[in-house]
């Protein structure tokens, strides 16, 4: 079987920015530690899938569907830094020279084109592995699409693969609860209330029953 590896651009491209010196720049001043931490992190992905296929999805500043559904969408959330917006058209520019297809869309993000995109791979026949560092990803996992959870910690990039069985043993339910667990117990970082007196642990609890 066939294997693509896809990446969530944006959420790996904001791990290399905090997960690389800031003082990274080119004599201009341009910054440039988003773009070597991406394509350290992409080098080491390579050699340890061996792909056969390689795409990276990213996010558009356009409103998505879900903002237009609930205006509380991420609202809590903060821009993104102009040291690291800067640094996004050259990346383009790198993984453009490398030939590696990107894809972004609007109205949509980009953990949502990798879920079209795992879906259609799967029905061709082949094998994905999504790579991000967004546990909502975990809902796509299946038997022919394993989830790579990404963490940059001090500098240090480690990665941890989601299957069937290694999501079931750290959850107790099939992947596709996922969606149950973000709606019960909420999702601080992207403003979704769950519900009330509801954490991580009774969401757990209550869909394992």
């Amino acid at each position: 079987m066939k294997k693509l590896m896809a990446i969530d651009g944006n959420s790996i491209v904001n791990r290399a920015f905090y997960g690389v010196s800031q003082n990274l720049t080119t004599r201009t001043g341009q910054p440039t530690n988003a773009i070597v931490g991406f394509l350290n992190i992409l080098n080491k992905l390579l050699e340890e899938e061996n792909p056969d296929a390689l795409c990276v999805t990213f996010d558009r500043k356009a409103p998505t569907f879900r903002h237009l559904a609930y205006e509380g969408y991420k609202a809590n959330r903060h821009g993104m830094p102009e040291e690291l917006a800067s640094q996004m058209p050259i990346l383009k520019d790198v993984l453009a020279a490398m030939n590696i297809p990107m894809y972004e869309m609007d109205g949509w993000e980009a953990d949502d084109l990798l879920g079209t995109i795992s879906v259609k791979d799967s029905a061709a026949g082949w094998e994905t592995v999504v790579v991000t560092g967004d546990k909502d990803s975990l809902q796509l996992i299946t038997d022919t699409t394993t989830v790579k959870l990404v963490s940059t910690r001090m500098g240090r990039t480690t990665t941890k693969d989601m299957t069937p069985d290694a999501f079931r043993e750290a959850y107790g339910f099939d992947p596709i609860h996922m969606v149950d667990l973000k709606a019960l117990m909420g999702d601080t970082s992207d403003n979704i209330p769950g519900v009330a007196g509801v954490g991580e642990k009774t969401a757990m609890a209550l869909i394992g029953q």
